[in-house]
């Protein structure tokens, strides 16, 4: 989904021998170069496609904080957001493929690669590092106006074709494009209305000015104060947090809706340096700190090594593409 631009934020992330491991995300830590001509033997950089202080960016800092550590090298955060989070693939695809430069390949630059032409192929100019984790997303209505849930949503909706309404976050955002598949199979005709983020959502919602609103899980907060009900949560299971909310599945949808994402690096990178990268980034991923950050945010573990995410990006493009072509998604 699209973020507001900001400028570029860079942050060093590393440790040194004996030095505190609490030590705060914007810290310079300095770190022992490894033997020369080894892999590493200077700072990673790792592209993150969306503003500082997000989930996105949090989790991911998190990540690199471990990954530094196992690497005896610093990691060297660099925030690019805007143009829906397409920045990071396009930088990565023209680098030099030696290793040094990464990026978080979230679904939306899949998605967007497939609708236009843009400077990078998602199966030609990548090398699959690792696949990290994936977001969790949930549709709320106002407090009390479907008592029957997601099913009195989709009656009155065939009853008043064209008259409900869903917010997301942007056009052809992972919420969007989900509700669109969930009304086409329905049969229902429903307003799609884009808004900047939740928190705008959120606001037209309480308003009355939509019906229902999709996107991440921190919408889940006006349920606890009670200003608004769960429709559905798009995991495979129920989320710990909410336990009453229904799964898509449970709905009788054959539908798990994560998104999951991991860091890619420039096409023709040696196989063992990029073994040496999945290693330390695996290792952080496996972390009790990481796995904390990731509850913390409602956040899946959908970790996948070097060979089976490139399978899963594989199938994610085809699944896109046909989901385009069902859908009729045009560029936004």
């Amino acid at each position: 989904m699209s973020e507001p631009r900001f400028a570029s934020r860079r942050l060093i992330l590393g440790t040194a021998m004996g030095a505190t491991l609490g030590a705060s995300l914007g810290t310079t830590l300095a770190a022992p170069a490894l033997a020369q001509g080894a892999f590493p033997n200077r700072p990673v950089s790792m592209i993150i496609p969306f503003p500082p202080g997000g989930t996105t960016d949090v989790t991911l800092r998190a990540l690199a904080e471990g990954a530094a550590r196992r690497l005896s090298q610093q990691v060297v955060v660099d925030n690019r957001p805007g143009a829906a989070n397409t920045l990071g693939a396009a930088m990565v695809a023209r680098a030099r493929p030696d290793g040094y430069l990464l990026t978080q390949l979230p679904a939306s630059a899949i998605r967007v690669q497939l609708l236009q032409k843009l400077a990078y192929d998602t199966l030609r100019d990548f090398t699959p590092v690792l696949c990290v984790t994936g977001y969790s997303y949930v549709t709320i209505a106002k407090g009390g106006r479907f008592p029957g849930g997601w099913a009195d949503f989709v009656a009155e909706a065939r009853r008043r074709p064209g008259e409900l309404s869903y917010g997301s976050t942007g056009v052809n955002g992972t919420p969007h494009v989900t509700m669109a598949e969930l009304a086409a199979k329905e049969g229902i005709n429903i307003i799609h209305v884009p808004f900047r983020g939740d928190a705008d959502g959120s606001q037209a919602l309480l308003g009355g000015h939509i019906d229902v609103m999709a996107g991440g899980s921190g919408l889940a907060t006006l349920v606890d104060g009670g200003a608004a009900q769960f429709m559905h949560v798009w995991n495979a299971e129920r989320l710990a947090r909410w336990p009453q909310a229904p799964t898509l599945k449970e709905l009788g949808y054959d539908m798990v809706v994560t998104t999951p994402f991991g860091l890619v690096a420039p096409a023709g990178v040696d196989p063992g340096v990029t073994r040496v990268l999945h290693d330390a980034f695996a290792a952080s991923a496996r972390s009790g700190e990481f796995k904390a950050v990731l509850a913390r945010y409602d956040m899946p573990d959908e970790y996948r090594n070097s060979a089976d995410y490139g399978t899963l990006l594989r199938e994610t493009v085809a699944r896109e593409e046909a989901l385009i072509r069902r859908l009729n998604l045009t560029a936004g």
